[in-house]
């Protein structure tokens, strides 16, 4: 399945079924058995040509969006982030709302007819408001009744030296990379989670830890880019083009430390692009999976993404190539 396909699939935290379709049917003729688990997400599990290791790679299906709250009289949509979105990224972007799918705008007071102590404060999500055309709040709500989910309208693109821009590669690039490994034949088995609801604390990856039962877990993810404006080198938490970033330390986890090692010393033997993640901000499923049952060895595999969680997304290929081949490498080195 191409990158491009999983990208412009529409499933914010809890509305994950079009990703965990197509999923489910890629992945299905490259498995011995996979299954959706309570939570929603795909386990995909392959057999091992001796079965004496169990290394689950996981990767999350779900995509930061909005949820709908109500409308005013005059029929403009009352919402709130699901997931973590910046309000300034948001003013004046294309969206897709309800199950109709609707083209609206997200919308603000015009900066004419604001105050001069309005142009000095970021608008929150109190200010602003989703535009589909309708008139009334009856009719906003007959098309977009609360509790719908509205999307941004991205299109995948290419541009640049090897880049590509779009919505929802955090963190549909390790989905990608999951059913690419999936193709492979190994001595340890291997299970694939495509795991929900990861924007919104975790919870996907929380069941997926306590069933799967694995002695390592890699987790896939996209991180944020750090080499923008007036960053000096040394904050650079990671940057695109100079590979897979293997992470040691963030919010949500600690690395366990002879893996983050073993996964370094592997990417240098096979000459794979990579570079360390210099800084703990953040956090993604690894802190689920390690801390399940007994506790598990985990480890984080990220791609560089400039502007995530926002309609324009901004990944390098090579980056995305080079995750894939660490995480094969891996699989392929357990015995």
């Amino acid at each position: 399945m191409e990158l491009k396909t999983l990208c412009e699939l529409n499933g914010a935290s809890g509305q994950e079924g079009a990703v965990r379709k197509a999923v489910l049917e890629a992945a299905r003729p490259l498995c011995d058995d996979v299954h959706i688990d309570r939570m929603g997400n795909v386990i995909a599990f392959k057999k091992g040509r001796t079965g004496n290791r169990h290394i689950l790679f996981s990767a999350h299906m779900d995509e930061v969006g909005f949820i709908i709250l109500d409308a005013t009289d005059d029929g403009l949509l009352i919402f709130r982030p699901v997931g973590g979105i910046d309000p300034r990224v948001t003013v004046s972007k294309y969206v897709l709302a309800g199950e109709k799918k609707l083209k609206g705008v997200i919308g603000a007071l015009a900066i004419h007819l604001q105050t001069a102590e309005d142009r000095k404060r970021v608008l929150g999500y109190d200010n602003l408001y989703i535009d589909i055309g309708a008139k009334t709040k009856e009719e906003a709500l007959a098309d977009c009744p609360p509790g719908s989910y509205a999307y941004f309208d991205s299109a995948y693109q290419p541009f640049g030296d090897g880049c590509v821009v779009s919505k929802a590669l955090d963190d549909r690039v390790g989905c990608y990379n999951l059913l690419r490994l999936l193709e492979g034949e190994y001595d340890a088995d291997i299970t694939c989670a495509f795991v929900t609801q990861e924007e919104v604390g975790l919870r996907g990856a929380t069941g997926a830890a306590f069933a799967a039962q694995a002695d390592t877990v890699i987790v896939l993810e996209g991180t944020t880019a750090g080499d923008m404006g007036a960053v000096e080198k040394a904050r650079r938490v990671c940057e695109p083009g100079l590979g897979v970033v293997v992470s040691f330390m963030d919010n949500a986890s600690i690395a366990n430390r002879s893996l983050y090692q073993e996964l370094l010393a592997l990417a240098e033997r096979k000459a794979v692009p990579c570079q360390i993640k210099r800084g703990s901000t953040g956090g993604n499923d690894a802190g689920a999976y390690q801390r399940s049952k007994a506790g598990v060895r985990t480890c984080v595999l990220s791609v560089p993404c400039r502007y995530i969680h926002g309609p324009s997304s901004v990944v390098k290929l090579s980056d995305v190539e080079a995750q894939y081949a660490l995480a094969k490498a891996y699989a392929e080195s357990a015995k």
